[in-house]
């Protein structure tokens, strides 16, 4: 046997011996829901948009019924100033007028949402792009939220027009599409009772979707390692309980508050485990599915 023969034999070996590693989590998973949320950085890169699509499509492949939540931020706000449209933020949520809820329903549910159905196409998948008004799988109120006012103490409604939370979730063309061997990618738009659409946060999106499915995973696509102590240490298993006391003496702080919030959520109403991770690191996903060692933080129940 050749040098370069040899060196061929050990790369199959190993690749073979990566398959049996992950055969235990491909039974275990088979039939299960895994809820995505795909957006940030990603979105905006050829190369990683490719590779998320091949990860999905190959859970797919593997009997697991991938379910795709993307954002969209940065994508509204570009078309928001192309237009002309004048935008602000409360708390992280964007004060969505009917003008604006208009474009971000069009952003959404169009160019994003098409573009990632064809990049699973591409991969080789099968999906469909939805949004929460389809088959009226998400029905949205509006949200509510209080501020103090500093000088008088007094706590005022702050009205942010047009955004929504799910307040009832119908996972019928969900399970349709996916019993059809079909990915559903879903654009984070709701239906009020009143008639109104309504943004919704795509990771509340996702973590409704999650818990009303009862799915293995929840996942949240980030920019950072996961969870990090106070000395930058990735904290890979956290349970609600350690989450509420690193959110009190302030190792969690920020944008990861409400991201943690969602996984919480979702894991007490009915999430086998929710998972917060870099999207940027290639396969992320995979490694943390099919690996003994897996990657970010993993929120669980005791």
């Amino acid at each position: 046997m050749t040098q370069t023969e040899a060196t061929d034999m050990r790369d199959a070996s190993a690749k073979a011996q990566t398959l049996i590693e992950a055969l235990p989590y491909f039974q275990r998973y088979a039939g299960r829901s895994f809820v995505v949320k795909y957006g940030g950085n990603a979105m905006g890169d050829d190369d990683a948009a490719r590779e998320f699509a091949e990860d999905v499509v190959l859970l797919k492949a593997v009997g697991i019924n991938p379910v795709v939540v993307h954002g969209g931020g940065p994508q509204i706000g570009a078309m928001l100033e192309k237009l002309g449209v004048e935008t602000r933020f409360v708390d992280g949520l964007r004060v969505t007028d009917k003008a604006t809820a208009e474009v971000a329903e069009m952003v959404l549910s169009g160019a994003i949402n098409k573009a990632i159905v064809g990049s699973i196409a591409r991969a080789g998948g099968k999906a469909v792009g939805l949004s929460g008004k389809d088959g009226n799988l998400v029905t949205a109120r509006k949200v509510k939220r209080t501020t103090k006012d500093p000088e008088s103490n007094i706590e005022k409604v702050l009205d942010l027009g047009f955004v929504g939370e799910p307040s009832e979730i119908d996972t019928t063309i969900i399970e349709t599409a996916t019993a059809a061997g079909m990915i559903p990618v879903i654009a984070p738009i709701g239906s009020g009772e009143d008639g109104h659409t309504y943004n919704i946060n795509a990771d509340t999106m996702a973590g409704a979707l999650a818990a009303a499915l009862g799915a293995a995973r929840l996942l949240l696509l980030t920019d950072v390692d996961g969870v990090l102590d106070k000395a930058g240490k990735l904290l890979t298993d956290l349970t609600p309980a350690d989450i509420a006391r690193l959110r009190e003496d302030g190792t969690i702080s920020g944008g990861m508050i409400p991201k943690l919030e969602t996984c919480v959520s979702a894991v007490e109403a009915g999430c086998e485990a929710a998972v917060v991770l870099d999207g940027r690191v290639p396969h992320a996903m995979l490694l943390e599915f099919f690996t003994a060692r897996g990657a970010g933080t993993l929120i669980s129940a005791p």
